[in-house]
């Protein structure tokens, strides 16, 4: 009897455990698949979270990074001139040679001129028969008013004479004015130096033939004045309102590789050359000792003034494409916006901007290729950790 009566309250303890156990499977097969739903979510959203690009940002630096512009220059005299032959002749003779330092008026050579000298005697010459001419004429007037006033001649006669004599007067002139000519034209036949100088080129030999007033082919001679020198530079047009006239200039050159020389802003062409988009510059350089040498090459660093202080990005933010040249900013909500700007000066590593960039702006320092005004970028620092996969989750359940 005891026996029967346990037997229900068996089979209720049993449907009891069993109505647990299947609320447990359901429980961890409901748990399972959230499990999974909730890392499949999680892995969507770093996925499309590492879609987007990470970049590295810098700001505009506002520094001179450089006073100075370097640029290349060519020395040349102060004063040089070419000396050609007024007359024609040959050569007699020359008196000094290249590197010869010459005085202003210094014999430098001599012409003979056999027709010069021929012209000059003939127009004597004919000076001298002119002067009598003109001399019996005076003298022939002067009788014929002599005798006006006894009527042995008539008026008619001496207006005739007087004109006469005035032709002969003229014509003395004229004789004079060729004889004065060829004495000055003959005074060329001695080559002298227009100025103190040195003599850097002759061009010519005893025996040459000199074609006098041509001034083609090669001169005799040429004179330089390397006391002074002119040191032309060509300048970009975005640095010229930089470089103040009177301002200072330090000069290199390949032979003194140790030693400076200081030169000084004169002049400026005031025009840019279309070709080269520079302006020429002259500076003026004292050569007392006589180191420097015209023609020779020189490293120009010329001191530059400015009214602000320039911004300057890394070279490798720069994009040049079919819009033209811009750099990729990143706007406060981290989407791309790229600015168009001018480069004032390229310094290797680093642009200095003309325009186009403000000290505020976060410039991208190597962009990415495949940007667009208005993606979604992450700024380098800003990291987040991968999230769990579901076979890791169960694999630490397990």
């Amino acid at each position: 009897m005891a026996t029967e009566r346990s037997s229900p309250v068996s089979h209720r303890k049993l449907g009891i455990a069993g109505i647990a156990v299947l609320c447990g499977a359901v429980a961890i097969v409901a748990t399972g698949i959230m499990s999974r739903e909730k890392s499949n979510a999680d892995l969507r959203n770093w996925t499309d979270e590492q879609a987007i690009p990470t970049v590295a940002v810098i700001r505009p630096e506002a520094k001179a990074l450089t006073s100075t512009l370097d640029v290349p220059g060519r020395l040349e005299a102060y004063s040089r001139a070419p000396i050609f032959a007024r007359v024609s002749g040959y050569l007699k003779g020359w008196y000094v040679d290249i590197g010869a330092k010459v005085k202003a008026g210094q014999l430098l050579a001599d012409i003979e001129a056999p027709d010069l000298d021929q012209q000059l005697l003939q127009a004597r010459a004919d000076l001298a028969s002119q002067q009598a001419s003109a001399k019996l004429s005076e003298a022939t007037l002067m009788r014929r008013k002599a005798l006006l006033a006894s009527n042995f001649v008539s008026m008619q006669e001496i207006d005739e004479k007087t004109a006469d004599l005035a032709n002969k007067k003229a014509a003395v002139k004229s004789g004079q004015a060729n004889v004065e000519r060829l004495e000055a034209l003959a005074g060329y036949k001695k080559i002298t130096a227009p100025f103190d100088g040195v003599v850097t080129a002759r061009e010519t030999d005893v025996g040459a033939l000199i074609s006098g007033g041509a001034g083609t082919g090669p001169a005799m001679f040429v004179i330089s004045d390397i006391a002074k020198l002119r040191v032309y530079v060509n300048v970009p047009q975005n640095y010229v309102p930089a470089i103040k006239m009177g301002s200072k200039a330090t000069i290199r050159t390949p032979d003194y590789p140790n030693k400076t020389f200081v030169a000084t802003v004169e002049s400026s062409s005031q025009s840019v050359d279309v070709a080269t988009g520079t302006t020429r510059m002259q500076l003026a350089l004292d050569n007392s000792s006589g180191e420097l040498m015209p023609g020779g090459y020189a490293n120009v660093e010329m001191n530059l003034a400015r009214d602000g202080v320039p911004l300057h990005i890394p070279a490798s933010a720069l994009i040049f494409d079919k819009n033209g040249l811009r750099v990729a900013t990143v706007t406060a909500d981290d989407r791309i916006l790229f600015k168009a700007i001018t480069i004032a000066r390229d310094l290797g590593r680093n642009i200095e901007i003309g325009v186009g960039l403000l000290a505020t702006d976060r410039v991208i320092v190597a962009p990415p290729d495949g940007l667009a005004d208005g993606d979604q970028v992450r700024v380098a620092g800003a990291k987040k950790a991968a999230p769990e996969t579901v076979s890791e989750k169960q694999d630490v359940k397990g």
